[in-house]
Protein backbone atom coordinates (compact mmCIF):
# COMPACT_ATOMS: atom_id res chain seq x y z
CA UNK A 1 0.00 0.00 0.00
CA UNK A 2 3.16 2.48 0.76
CA UNK A 3 1.96 5.69 2.06
CA UNK A 4 -0.74 6.46 -0.09
CA UNK A 5 -4.27 6.85 1.27
CA UNK A 6 -6.54 4.47 -0.20
CA UNK A 7 -10.11 5.93 -0.15
CA UNK A 8 -12.40 3.27 -1.39
CA UNK A 9 -11.70 -0.41 -0.52
CA UNK A 10 -14.00 -2.47 -3.36
CA UNK A 11 -15.14 -6.14 -2.92
CA UNK A 12 -16.33 -8.22 -6.59
CA UNK A 13 -18.83 -11.34 -6.50
CA UNK A 14 -15.77 -13.76 -7.75
CA UNK A 15 -16.76 -13.77 -11.83
CA UNK A 16 -15.43 -12.51 -14.71
CA UNK A 17 -18.48 -10.85 -15.57
CA UNK A 18 -18.22 -8.85 -12.06
CA UNK A 19 -14.88 -8.30 -11.68
CA UNK A 20 -14.48 -6.40 -14.84
CA UNK A 21 -17.43 -3.75 -14.01
CA UNK A 22 -15.77 -3.49 -10.71
CA UNK A 23 -12.27 -2.61 -12.38
CA UNK A 24 -14.27 -0.06 -15.00
CA UNK A 25 -15.75 1.53 -12.17
CA UNK A 26 -12.52 1.82 -10.04
CA UNK A 27 -11.23 3.08 -13.46
CA UNK A 28 -14.17 5.37 -13.72
CA UNK A 29 -14.11 6.80 -10.23
CA UNK A 30 -10.72 7.73 -10.38
CA UNK A 31 -10.39 9.64 -13.35
CA UNK A 32 -13.24 11.47 -12.16
CA UNK A 33 -12.46 12.07 -8.37
CA UNK A 34 -8.60 11.13 -8.30
CA UNK A 35 -9.19 8.45 -5.57
CA UNK A 36 -6.74 5.71 -5.06
CA UNK A 37 -8.79 2.85 -4.85
CA UNK A 38 -8.46 -0.97 -3.70
CA UNK A 39 -9.89 -3.83 -5.07
CA UNK A 40 -9.52 -6.89 -2.83
CA UNK A 41 -10.82 -10.73 -3.60
CA UNK A 42 -9.32 -14.21 -3.60
CA UNK A 43 -5.72 -15.00 -5.06
CA UNK A 44 -6.75 -15.93 -8.74
CA UNK A 45 -8.98 -13.58 -9.05
CA UNK A 46 -6.80 -10.80 -8.21
CA UNK A 47 -3.89 -12.39 -10.57
CA UNK A 48 -6.75 -12.38 -13.21
CA UNK A 49 -7.47 -8.53 -12.33
CA UNK A 50 -3.67 -8.12 -12.69
CA UNK A 51 -3.49 -9.98 -15.75
CA UNK A 52 -5.97 -7.59 -17.64
CA UNK A 53 -3.57 -4.25 -17.17
CA UNK A 54 -0.41 -3.43 -19.35
CA UNK A 55 2.56 -5.42 -19.07
CA UNK A 56 0.41 -7.23 -15.78
CA UNK A 57 1.54 -4.17 -13.79
CA UNK A 58 -1.33 -2.20 -11.99
CA UNK A 59 -1.56 1.99 -12.23
CA UNK A 60 0.00 3.47 -9.07
CA UNK A 61 -3.59 4.67 -7.97
CA UNK A 62 -5.12 1.65 -7.52
CA UNK A 63 -4.35 -1.19 -4.66
CA UNK A 64 -5.04 -5.14 -4.91
CA UNK A 65 -5.58 -7.65 -2.38
CA UNK A 66 -5.51 -11.23 -1.94
CA UNK A 67 -7.58 -12.84 0.49
CA UNK A 68 -7.18 -16.28 1.33
CA UNK A 69 -9.40 -18.61 0.21
CA UNK A 70 -9.25 -22.43 0.09
CA UNK A 71 -11.54 -23.75 -2.50
CA UNK A 72 -11.06 -27.72 -1.39
CA UNK A 73 -12.16 -26.33 2.06
CA UNK A 74 -15.87 -25.61 0.46
CA UNK A 75 -16.37 -28.99 -1.36
CA UNK A 76 -14.63 -27.23 -4.53
CA UNK A 77 -12.27 -28.64 -7.19
CA UNK A 78 -8.87 -27.02 -6.26
CA UNK A 79 -8.31 -23.61 -7.86
CA UNK A 80 -11.75 -22.67 -8.10
CA UNK A 81 -12.17 -19.13 -6.93
CA UNK A 82 -14.38 -17.72 -9.82
CA UNK A 83 -17.01 -19.20 -11.73
CA UNK A 84 -15.37 -19.98 -14.85
CA UNK A 85 -16.21 -23.41 -16.17
CA UNK A 86 -17.85 -24.47 -12.74
CA UNK A 87 -21.52 -26.44 -13.26
CA UNK A 88 -24.18 -25.23 -11.70
CA UNK A 89 -23.83 -26.57 -8.50
CA UNK A 90 -20.80 -26.10 -8.02
CA UNK A 91 -21.52 -22.11 -8.91
CA UNK A 92 -24.34 -22.22 -5.39
CA UNK A 93 -21.57 -23.99 -3.41
CA UNK A 94 -18.87 -21.07 -4.56
CA UNK A 95 -21.49 -18.21 -3.96
CA UNK A 96 -22.28 -19.75 -0.11
CA UNK A 97 -18.52 -19.76 0.13
CA UNK A 98 -17.85 -16.36 -0.04
CA UNK A 99 -19.05 -15.68 3.20
CA UNK A 100 -15.66 -17.13 4.65
CA UNK A 101 -13.83 -13.72 3.06
CA UNK A 102 -15.78 -11.65 6.02
CA UNK A 103 -12.44 -12.43 8.50
CA UNK A 104 -9.79 -11.73 6.03
CA UNK A 105 -12.04 -8.81 4.64
CA UNK A 106 -12.28 -7.54 8.23
CA UNK A 107 -8.93 -7.61 8.89
CA UNK A 108 -7.88 -6.06 5.96
CA UNK A 109 -9.84 -2.91 6.53
CA UNK A 110 -8.40 -3.31 10.23
CA UNK A 111 -4.67 -3.18 8.60
CA UNK A 112 -5.46 0.15 6.11
CA UNK A 113 -7.02 1.93 8.82
CA UNK A 114 -3.85 1.55 10.97
CA UNK A 115 -1.62 2.65 8.35
CA UNK A 116 -3.70 5.49 7.26
CA UNK A 117 -5.29 6.47 10.62
CA UNK A 118 -8.65 6.55 9.14
CA UNK A 119 -11.16 4.20 7.73
CA UNK A 120 -11.94 4.67 3.25
CA UNK A 121 -14.60 6.85 2.57
CA UNK A 122 -16.80 3.82 1.27
CA UNK A 123 -16.83 -0.07 0.80
CA UNK A 124 -18.33 -0.32 -2.51
CA UNK A 125 -19.57 -4.28 -2.76
CA UNK A 126 -21.47 -6.71 -5.12
CA UNK A 127 -24.86 -7.41 -4.51
CA UNK A 128 -24.01 -10.71 -3.11
CA UNK A 129 -22.27 -9.56 -0.55
CA UNK A 130 -24.66 -8.32 2.05
CA UNK A 131 -22.45 -9.04 5.11
CA UNK A 132 -20.54 -6.61 3.92
CA UNK A 133 -23.05 -3.33 5.85
CA UNK A 134 -22.20 -4.78 9.08
CA UNK A 135 -18.69 -4.52 8.22
CA UNK A 136 -18.92 -1.08 7.02
CA UNK A 137 -20.43 -0.19 10.46
CA UNK A 138 -18.20 -1.44 12.75
CA UNK A 139 -15.12 0.29 10.81
CA UNK A 140 -17.14 3.97 11.06
CA UNK A 141 -17.52 4.18 7.21
CA UNK A 142 -20.44 3.21 4.46
CA UNK A 143 -21.53 0.37 2.42
CA UNK A 144 -22.32 0.99 -1.27
CA UNK A 145 -23.71 -2.09 -3.16
CA UNK A 146 -22.80 -2.31 -6.73
CA UNK A 147 -24.85 -4.09 -9.02
CA UNK A 148 -22.99 -5.18 -12.17
CA UNK A 149 -26.48 -5.49 -13.59
CA UNK A 150 -29.10 -3.34 -15.33
CA UNK A 151 -31.93 -2.35 -12.76
CA UNK A 152 -35.00 -3.87 -14.12
CA UNK A 153 -33.07 -7.60 -14.07
CA UNK A 154 -31.27 -6.69 -10.77
CA UNK A 155 -34.75 -6.01 -9.00
CA UNK A 156 -36.55 -8.77 -10.65
CA UNK A 157 -34.14 -10.95 -9.12
CA UNK A 158 -34.03 -9.82 -5.45
CA UNK A 159 -37.89 -9.41 -5.51
CA UNK A 160 -37.95 -13.31 -6.33
CA UNK A 161 -35.46 -14.68 -3.58
CA UNK A 162 -37.11 -12.10 -1.10
CA UNK A 163 -40.79 -12.99 -1.77
CA UNK A 164 -40.45 -16.30 -3.87
CA UNK A 165 -43.86 -14.98 -5.39
CA UNK A 166 -43.88 -18.76 -7.51
CA UNK A 167 -44.70 -20.68 -4.12
CA UNK A 168 -47.98 -18.01 -3.44
CA UNK A 169 -50.22 -19.24 -6.91
CA UNK A 170 -51.39 -22.38 -8.84
CA UNK A 171 -51.25 -19.93 -11.93
CA UNK A 172 -47.88 -20.51 -13.99
CA UNK A 173 -48.42 -16.10 -14.19
CA UNK A 174 -47.55 -14.32 -10.92
CA UNK A 175 -46.77 -10.50 -10.54
CA UNK A 176 -43.29 -9.47 -8.37
CA UNK A 177 -43.40 -7.18 -5.83
CA UNK A 178 -41.90 -3.78 -6.58
CA UNK A 179 -43.21 -4.26 -10.74
CA UNK A 180 -45.97 -2.59 -11.81
CA UNK A 181 -49.04 -4.92 -12.06
CA UNK A 182 -49.19 -5.07 -15.78
CA UNK A 183 -45.54 -6.68 -15.28
CA UNK A 184 -46.62 -10.67 -15.61
CA UNK A 185 -44.13 -12.99 -15.31
CA UNK A 186 -43.87 -16.36 -16.24
CA UNK A 187 -42.05 -19.72 -14.53
CA UNK A 188 -40.94 -20.68 -17.66
CA UNK A 189 -38.68 -17.70 -16.77
CA UNK A 190 -37.07 -19.22 -13.94
CA UNK A 191 -34.26 -21.80 -13.92
CA UNK A 192 -34.97 -25.37 -12.46
CA UNK A 193 -33.68 -24.49 -9.59
CA UNK A 194 -35.24 -21.40 -8.56
CA UNK A 195 -38.38 -22.83 -9.51
CA UNK A 196 -37.54 -25.48 -7.08
CA UNK A 197 -36.82 -22.77 -4.31
CA UNK A 198 -39.13 -23.36 -1.31
CA UNK A 199 -37.48 -20.78 1.13
CA UNK A 200 -36.00 -24.14 2.99
CA UNK A 201 -33.38 -24.90 0.11
CA UNK A 202 -29.21 -23.50 0.48
CA UNK A 203 -30.18 -20.52 -2.64
CA UNK A 204 -32.94 -19.57 -0.91
CA UNK A 205 -31.33 -19.26 2.69
CA UNK A 206 -28.42 -17.92 1.40
CA UNK A 207 -30.06 -15.01 -1.35
CA UNK A 208 -32.78 -14.23 1.11
CA UNK A 209 -30.17 -13.37 3.96
CA UNK A 210 -27.37 -11.41 1.81
CA UNK A 211 -30.37 -9.58 -0.41
CA UNK A 212 -32.17 -8.46 3.04
CA UNK A 213 -28.67 -6.83 4.01
CA UNK A 214 -27.91 -5.38 0.78
CA UNK A 215 -30.97 -3.52 1.25
CA UNK A 216 -29.32 -1.89 4.38
CA UNK A 217 -26.38 -0.15 2.55
CA UNK A 218 -26.13 3.67 2.15
CA UNK A 219 -27.06 3.34 -1.17
CA UNK A 220 -26.90 1.65 -4.39
CA UNK A 221 -24.91 1.86 -8.42
CA UNK A 222 -26.02 0.21 -11.28
CA UNK A 223 -24.51 -0.60 -14.28
CA UNK A 224 -27.31 1.09 -16.30
CA UNK A 225 -27.96 4.57 -17.67
CA UNK A 226 -31.25 6.56 -16.54
CA UNK A 227 -32.60 6.93 -20.16
CA UNK A 228 -32.85 3.48 -20.72
CA UNK A 229 -34.37 2.01 -18.33
CA UNK A 230 -36.43 4.44 -16.71
CA UNK A 231 -39.08 1.47 -15.68
CA UNK A 232 -36.50 -0.45 -13.93
CA UNK A 233 -34.95 2.95 -12.27
CA UNK A 234 -38.21 4.22 -10.77
CA UNK A 235 -39.14 0.61 -9.52
CA UNK A 236 -35.77 -0.15 -7.78
CA UNK A 237 -36.13 3.30 -6.30
CA UNK A 238 -39.18 2.99 -4.70
CA UNK A 239 -38.52 -0.67 -3.59
CA UNK A 240 -34.98 -0.15 -1.60
CA UNK A 241 -35.81 3.60 -0.28
CA UNK A 242 -32.60 5.04 -0.97
CA UNK A 243 -30.43 6.72 -3.32
CA UNK A 244 -29.86 5.00 -6.48
CA UNK A 245 -26.74 6.44 -9.40
CA UNK A 246 -27.54 4.94 -12.45
CA UNK A 247 -24.06 5.11 -13.64
CA UNK A 248 -23.26 2.93 -16.68
CA UNK A 249 -23.20 1.53 -19.58
CA UNK A 250 -19.73 0.66 -18.29
CA UNK A 251 -18.20 0.42 -21.67
CA UNK A 252 -14.85 0.73 -23.66
CA UNK A 253 -14.99 4.41 -25.13
CA UNK A 254 -13.56 3.08 -28.44
CA UNK A 255 -16.79 0.99 -28.49
CA UNK A 256 -19.01 3.93 -27.73
CA UNK A 257 -17.38 6.53 -30.07
CA UNK A 258 -17.71 4.03 -33.00
CA UNK A 259 -13.69 4.53 -33.27
CA UNK A 260 -11.35 1.16 -34.02
CA UNK A 261 -10.97 -0.68 -31.13
CA UNK A 262 -7.40 -1.36 -29.70
CA UNK A 263 -5.24 -4.47 -29.91
CA UNK A 264 -6.05 -4.90 -26.33
CA UNK A 265 -10.02 -4.73 -26.11
CA UNK A 266 -10.42 -8.38 -26.27
CA UNK A 267 -7.72 -9.71 -24.51
CA UNK A 268 -8.85 -6.90 -21.47
CA UNK A 269 -12.46 -8.89 -21.08
CA UNK A 270 -11.07 -12.42 -22.39
CA UNK A 271 -7.02 -12.72 -20.18
CA UNK A 272 -5.88 -15.99 -19.85
CA UNK A 273 -8.02 -17.75 -22.35
CA UNK A 274 -6.89 -19.09 -25.83
CA UNK A 275 -8.44 -17.46 -28.76
CA UNK A 276 -10.67 -19.21 -31.19
CA UNK A 277 -9.47 -17.05 -34.33
CA UNK A 278 -7.47 -13.41 -34.03
CA UNK A 279 -9.63 -10.35 -34.60
CA UNK A 280 -8.31 -10.00 -37.48
CA UNK A 281 -9.37 -12.76 -39.30
CA UNK A 282 -12.41 -12.01 -37.91
CA UNK A 283 -13.08 -8.69 -39.01
CA UNK A 284 -11.73 -10.00 -42.24
CA UNK A 285 -14.20 -12.65 -42.85
CA UNK A 286 -17.30 -9.70 -41.53
CA UNK A 287 -15.56 -7.65 -44.82
CA UNK A 288 -16.99 -9.51 -47.22
CA UNK A 289 -20.44 -9.48 -46.02
CA UNK A 290 -23.36 -6.97 -46.49
CA UNK A 291 -23.88 -4.14 -44.69
CA UNK A 292 -26.01 -5.98 -41.23
CA UNK A 293 -26.35 -9.51 -42.66
CA UNK A 294 -24.49 -11.35 -40.35
CA UNK A 295 -25.76 -12.74 -37.10
CA UNK A 296 -23.25 -13.21 -34.21
CA UNK A 297 -24.06 -16.34 -32.13
CA UNK A 298 -22.53 -16.58 -28.23
CA UNK A 299 -23.96 -18.12 -24.95
CA UNK A 300 -20.85 -16.09 -22.61
CA UNK A 301 -18.24 -17.77 -21.14
CA UNK A 302 -19.76 -19.85 -18.88
CA UNK A 303 -22.90 -21.45 -21.28
CA UNK A 304 -23.92 -23.68 -23.73
CA UNK A 305 -26.96 -25.77 -24.94
CA UNK A 306 -27.98 -29.29 -25.29
CA UNK A 307 -26.98 -31.47 -28.03
CA UNK A 308 -30.26 -31.62 -29.47
CA UNK A 309 -30.57 -27.77 -28.98
CA UNK A 310 -27.30 -27.54 -30.83
CA UNK A 311 -28.77 -30.23 -33.36
CA UNK A 312 -31.84 -28.00 -34.39
CA UNK A 313 -29.82 -24.80 -34.22
CA UNK A 314 -27.16 -25.71 -36.86
CA UNK A 315 -30.28 -26.89 -39.32
CA UNK A 316 -31.99 -24.06 -38.80
CA UNK A 317 -29.29 -21.20 -39.69
CA UNK A 318 -28.59 -23.75 -42.56
CA UNK A 319 -32.05 -23.14 -43.82
CA UNK A 320 -32.12 -19.32 -43.27
CA UNK A 321 -29.57 -18.35 -45.19
CA UNK A 322 -28.21 -15.93 -42.90
CA UNK A 323 -24.31 -15.64 -42.60
CA UNK A 324 -23.48 -16.44 -39.08
CA UNK A 325 -20.62 -15.91 -36.65
CA UNK A 326 -20.73 -18.70 -33.86
CA UNK A 327 -18.98 -19.42 -30.70
CA UNK A 328 -19.47 -22.86 -29.84
CA UNK A 329 -18.20 -24.86 -27.60
CA UNK A 330 -19.11 -28.66 -26.58
CA UNK A 331 -23.06 -29.30 -25.56
CA UNK A 332 -24.38 -29.64 -21.99
CA UNK A 333 -23.01 -32.72 -20.22
CA UNK A 334 -19.82 -32.28 -21.89
CA UNK A 335 -16.09 -30.75 -20.68
CA UNK A 336 -16.24 -27.30 -21.85
CA UNK A 337 -12.79 -27.24 -21.74
CA UNK A 338 -12.87 -30.17 -24.07
CA UNK A 339 -11.98 -30.73 -27.81
CA UNK A 340 -15.07 -29.86 -30.08
CA UNK A 341 -16.22 -32.93 -31.75
CA UNK A 342 -18.21 -32.67 -34.86
CA UNK A 343 -20.65 -35.36 -34.29
CA UNK A 344 -22.13 -32.64 -32.44
CA UNK A 345 -23.68 -31.14 -35.55
CA UNK A 346 -25.12 -31.95 -38.49
CA UNK A 347 -22.67 -34.34 -40.88
CA UNK A 348 -20.40 -32.19 -43.02
CA UNK A 349 -21.91 -28.72 -41.71
CA UNK A 350 -18.79 -27.15 -41.28
CA UNK A 351 -17.49 -27.88 -44.09
CA UNK A 352 -20.57 -26.67 -45.98
CA UNK A 353 -20.72 -23.41 -44.31
CA UNK A 354 -17.05 -22.85 -44.70
CA UNK A 355 -17.04 -23.79 -48.67
CA UNK A 356 -20.16 -21.60 -49.36
CA UNK A 357 -19.00 -18.75 -47.00
CA UNK A 358 -22.24 -18.58 -44.73
CA UNK A 359 -20.46 -19.61 -41.50
CA UNK A 360 -17.53 -19.41 -39.44
CA UNK A 361 -17.42 -21.53 -36.35
CA UNK A 362 -15.35 -20.32 -33.76
CA UNK A 363 -14.32 -22.59 -30.67
CA UNK A 364 -14.00 -21.42 -27.00
CA UNK A 365 -13.90 -17.16 -27.78
CA UNK A 366 -14.40 -15.06 -30.13
CA UNK A 367 -13.32 -11.02 -30.44
CA UNK A 368 -16.96 -9.98 -29.59
CA UNK A 369 -16.22 -6.07 -29.44
CA UNK A 370 -14.81 -6.11 -32.86
CA UNK A 371 -17.75 -8.69 -34.13
CA UNK A 372 -20.70 -6.29 -32.55
CA UNK A 373 -18.86 -2.94 -33.77
CA UNK A 374 -18.58 -4.31 -37.29
CA UNK A 375 -20.76 -2.73 -39.70
CA UNK A 376 -22.11 -5.93 -41.13
CA UNK A 377 -23.48 -7.60 -37.96
CA UNK A 378 -27.16 -7.03 -38.15
CA UNK A 379 -28.04 -9.22 -35.21
CA UNK A 380 -26.80 -11.09 -31.65
CA UNK A 381 -27.96 -14.31 -30.77
CA UNK A 382 -27.76 -14.05 -27.03
CA UNK A 383 -28.00 -14.95 -23.67
CA UNK A 384 -28.95 -11.95 -22.25
CA UNK A 385 -26.40 -11.79 -19.75
CA UNK A 386 -25.85 -7.96 -18.95
CA UNK A 387 -22.29 -7.25 -20.28
CA UNK A 388 -22.89 -8.30 -23.63
CA UNK A 389 -26.44 -7.00 -23.68
CA UNK A 390 -25.16 -3.63 -23.30
CA UNK A 391 -22.26 -3.86 -25.70
CA UNK A 392 -24.97 -5.41 -28.14
CA UNK A 393 -27.32 -2.00 -27.71
CA UNK A 394 -24.46 0.22 -27.87
CA UNK A 395 -23.71 -0.98 -31.36
CA UNK A 396 -27.40 -1.15 -32.37
CA UNK A 397 -27.14 -4.06 -32.83
CA UNK A 398 -30.54 -6.06 -32.39
CA UNK A 399 -31.38 -8.93 -30.17
CA UNK A 400 -32.16 -12.88 -30.38
CA UNK A 401 -32.82 -13.78 -26.44
CA UNK A 402 -31.93 -17.48 -25.28
CA UNK A 403 -31.88 -16.46 -21.50
CA UNK A 404 -29.59 -19.27 -19.28
CA UNK A 405 -29.38 -18.27 -15.83
CA UNK A 406 -29.56 -15.52 -13.43
CA UNK A 407 -31.15 -12.67 -14.18
CA UNK A 408 -30.74 -13.04 -17.73
CA UNK A 409 -34.64 -13.82 -18.48
CA UNK A 410 -35.37 -10.77 -16.88
CA UNK A 411 -33.26 -8.93 -18.99
CA UNK A 412 -34.46 -10.78 -21.87
CA UNK A 413 -38.05 -9.53 -20.77
CA UNK A 414 -37.24 -6.17 -20.79
CA UNK A 415 -35.55 -5.99 -24.00
CA UNK A 416 -38.58 -7.53 -25.48
CA UNK A 417 -41.56 -6.02 -23.46
CA UNK A 418 -39.98 -2.44 -22.57
CA UNK A 419 -37.31 -1.87 -25.71
CA UNK A 420 -38.66 -3.33 -28.33
CA UNK A 421 -35.25 -4.47 -29.47
CA UNK A 422 -35.35 -8.64 -28.84
CA UNK A 423 -37.04 -11.62 -30.28
CA UNK A 424 -37.04 -14.59 -27.89
CA UNK A 425 -36.04 -17.83 -29.11
CA UNK A 426 -36.46 -20.08 -26.36
CA UNK A 427 -35.40 -19.98 -22.80
CA UNK A 428 -32.79 -22.57 -20.69
CA UNK A 429 -31.66 -25.77 -21.78
CA UNK A 430 -34.73 -28.24 -21.02
CA UNK A 431 -36.72 -26.62 -23.80
CA UNK A 432 -37.17 -28.16 -27.03
CA UNK A 433 -36.73 -26.10 -29.98
CA UNK A 434 -37.09 -27.01 -34.07
CA UNK A 435 -35.30 -25.65 -36.74
CA UNK A 436 -38.35 -24.45 -38.16
CA UNK A 437 -38.46 -22.12 -35.30
CA UNK A 438 -34.83 -21.11 -35.98
CA UNK A 439 -35.26 -20.40 -39.12
CA UNK A 440 -38.94 -18.69 -38.74
CA UNK A 441 -37.02 -16.14 -35.86
CA UNK A 442 -34.13 -15.49 -37.69
CA UNK A 443 -36.13 -14.50 -40.51
CA UNK A 444 -38.11 -11.74 -38.74
CA UNK A 445 -35.27 -10.26 -36.86
CA UNK A 446 -32.91 -10.16 -39.75
CA UNK A 447 -35.50 -8.49 -42.42
CA UNK A 448 -35.00 -4.76 -42.91
CA UNK A 449 -38.41 -3.93 -43.15
CA UNK A 450 -41.50 -4.80 -40.55
CA UNK A 451 -40.86 -6.51 -37.33
CA UNK A 452 -36.88 -5.99 -38.04
CA UNK A 453 -36.88 -3.11 -39.53
CA UNK A 454 -38.77 -1.44 -36.18
CA UNK A 455 -36.46 -3.31 -33.90
CA UNK A 456 -33.44 -1.56 -35.92
CA UNK A 457 -34.93 1.68 -35.18
CA UNK A 458 -35.29 1.44 -31.47
CA UNK A 459 -32.02 -0.34 -31.01
CA UNK A 460 -30.54 2.23 -32.88
CA UNK A 461 -32.10 5.41 -30.61
CA UNK A 462 -31.38 3.41 -27.81
CA UNK A 463 -27.28 3.27 -28.69
CA UNK A 464 -27.56 7.16 -29.19
CA UNK A 465 -28.98 6.99 -25.65
CA UNK A 466 -25.96 5.35 -24.58
CA UNK A 467 -24.21 7.56 -26.23
CA UNK A 468 -25.61 10.85 -24.79
CA UNK A 469 -25.39 9.24 -21.04
CA UNK A 470 -21.99 9.34 -21.30
CA UNK A 471 -21.02 12.24 -22.94
CA UNK A 472 -18.64 14.01 -21.15
CA UNK A 473 -17.65 17.05 -23.20
CA UNK A 474 -16.93 20.46 -21.63
CA UNK A 475 -20.08 21.81 -19.92
CA UNK A 476 -22.09 18.75 -21.61
CA UNK A 477 -22.28 15.98 -19.38
CA UNK A 478 -24.61 13.04 -19.94
CA UNK A 479 -26.72 11.36 -17.37
CA UNK A 480 -24.30 8.69 -15.95
CA UNK A 481 -21.69 11.52 -15.64
CA UNK A 482 -23.80 13.59 -13.57
CA UNK A 483 -24.67 10.32 -11.15
CA UNK A 484 -21.38 9.79 -10.67
CA UNK A 485 -20.35 12.69 -9.95
CA UNK A 486 -23.89 13.24 -7.07
CA UNK A 487 -22.36 9.99 -6.02
CA UNK A 488 -18.89 11.10 -5.35
CA UNK A 489 -19.94 14.03 -3.57
CA UNK A 490 -22.37 12.13 -1.37
CA UNK A 491 -19.52 10.11 0.20
CA UNK A 492 -17.78 13.08 0.41
CA UNK A 493 -20.73 14.85 1.82
CA UNK A 494 -21.30 11.76 4.27
CA UNK A 495 -17.53 12.12 5.50
CA UNK A 496 -17.80 15.91 6.23
CA UNK A 497 -21.12 15.22 8.27
CA UNK A 498 -19.18 12.05 10.48
CA UNK A 499 -16.23 14.36 10.75
CA UNK A 500 -18.37 17.40 12.18
CA UNK A 501 -20.39 14.90 14.34
CA UNK A 502 -17.25 13.38 15.89
CA UNK A 503 -15.80 17.29 16.63
CA UNK A 504 -19.31 17.58 18.49
CA UNK A 505 -18.97 14.54 20.80
CA UNK A 506 -15.87 15.84 21.39
CA UNK A 507 -17.01 19.41 22.47
CA UNK A 508 -19.46 17.98 24.42
CA UNK A 509 -16.70 16.34 26.71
Amino acid sequence: MGSQQIDIVMLPFMAHGHLIPFLSLATQIHHRAGFNIAIANTPLNIQYLRSTFHQHQNPPWIHLFELPFNSAGHGLPPNSENTENLPLDQIGKLVISSVSLKTPFHNLLLDIIKKQGKPPLCIISDVFFGWVVEVANIMNTVNITFATSGAYGTLALFSFWLNLPHRKTDSEEFNLPGFPERCKFHVSQLHEFMRKADGNDSWSRFLKSQFSSSLQSFGWLTNTAEELEPLGLDSLRKYTQFPVWPIGPLLQKQLLNKSPLSSSSSTTQHAGKSPGISAEKCVEWLDMHDLASVLYISFGSQNTVSRSQMMELAIGLEKSWTPFIWVIRPPLGFDLKAEFRSEWLPEGFEARMKESNQGLLVKNWAPQLEILSHKSTGAFLSHCGWNSTMESLSQGVKIIGWPMAAEQAFNSKMLVDEMGVSVELTRGVQSSISSEKVKEVIGIVMEKEGKGGDMKRKVEEIAHQIREAVKDEGNEKGSSIKAKDDFISAIKTRKQEVFSASILDLSAN
